[in-house]
This record gives C-alpha cells, sequence and structure tokens, in this order.
C-alpha cells in the first residue's frame, strides 16, 4: 500500500493531474466509495484533503466513517467538471490517523470544525486512474468528444493477487488510448 506521498514521487504529473480534478472547485470535492457491513458499496459526496504528506479526508459521524473503521477499502473518484468528461480516480486503504500532532497539525490547515465529531483518515493508494478526453482547439482541458487518453499506475508494492486490479494486468504503468464506450 503507497501513500499518496510514495505515488506522487513515482508518478508526479499523474498525482498533478488527478489532484487538478479534485480541487478543481478550491477544496477537495469527490465521491467516496466504502464497503457496508453487508459487502454492498456506499457512495457519499467528500471533500478529500491532498497535501505533500498524503491524502486524508475528515469524516464525520456517518455509515460511511463506520464502513471505513470495520473494513477501509475505499474508492476516491472526482467530481465531473463542467467542460469535459475527465475523471479522475484512487482507490487503497483507509486508516485513522493517530498522531495527535498531525491530526492538529491538519485539522488547522484545513479548518475542520473542532466542534464537530471526525475523525481523519489517511488514504493509501492502491491504484490510480486519469481519463483525459482529446484537447480542445487551444489546448486545455479536454473537451469531451473522441478518443479518452487513460493513465493507470498501480502500486508496483502492491501482491501480484491485490484485489485493486486484475492481476493479469500487474502493470507498473500503462498508458492506454482507447474507444469511448
Amino acid at each position: 500500500m503507497a501513500s499518496w506521498s510514495e505515488f506522487a514521487a513515482d508518478e508526479p504529473r499523474l498525482a498533478d493531474g488527478i489532484r487538478l480534478l479534485m480541487q478543481q472547485y478550491g477544496p477537495g470535492f469527490g465521491y467516496l466509495a466504502t464497503v457496508r457491513a453487508d459487502g454492498g458499496p456506499r457512495v457519499h459526496p467528500v471533500s478529500p484533503v491532498i497535501t505533500d504528506e498524503g491524502l486524508f479526508c475528515f469524516v464525520v459521524d456517518s455509515p460511511k466513517r463506520r464502513d471505513l473503521e470495520r473494513d477501509g477499502r475505499y474508492a476516491l473518484h472526482s467530481f465531473p467538471p463542467e467542460e469535459s468528461d475527465d475523471e479522475a480516480y484512487v482507490a487503497g486503504h483507509a486508516r485513522p490517523v493517530t498522531d495527535p500532532a498531525r491530526v492538529a497539525r491538519l485539522a488547522r490547515s484545513h479548518r475542520a470544525a473542532p466542534h464537530v465529531d471526525w475523525r481523519l483518515f489517511e488514504f493509501t493508494v492502491d491504484v490510480a486512474m486519469l481519463t483525459r478526453r482529446d484537447a480542445g482547439a487551444a489546448g486545455g482541458p479536454g473537451n469531451g468528444h473522441g478518443r479518452p487518453a487513460v493513465q493507470v499506475w498501480l502500486d508496483p508494492g502492491a501482491p501480484a493477487d491485490a484485489p485493486a486490479a486484475d492481476p493479469a494486468s500487474r502493470l507498473r504503468h500503462h498508458d492506454a488510448r482507447r474507444e469511448a464506450a
């Protein structure tokens, strides 16, 4: 399980692209998928915090927090941009941050309300994906037409049978162009 910092050091351009999509509206905004007690998926909007130190989320007392406390598997997807069909996705495991100094520092710097019952989780990165549409005429973000450029990073330290990705495709880095569905 790689930390966000390890992933970003290994693939800085991919990490920057994912960070830009997650923070396109200012503070982080995305959809967090967790695993319910019955094994089904649960999806909620969240505000992920991406720093040089890692990928974090302040999670209030809720079913999603109980999911993360019980079974740390997660997937995080960016909120769709208005001007394109670009998307970012990361998945891995969430673990509570227990170092009081680290919690306090991140809470201060990201203005986490001290009177709210939240817990800070750090998200490891087993797989990261960025999908961009062909650039528009001005060379800016994708315009939503044409073939997507997909870049995938898989944690090179993960076991070959890790559930985050198909074991047959355990390539360290994979850039592919594919037809839109």
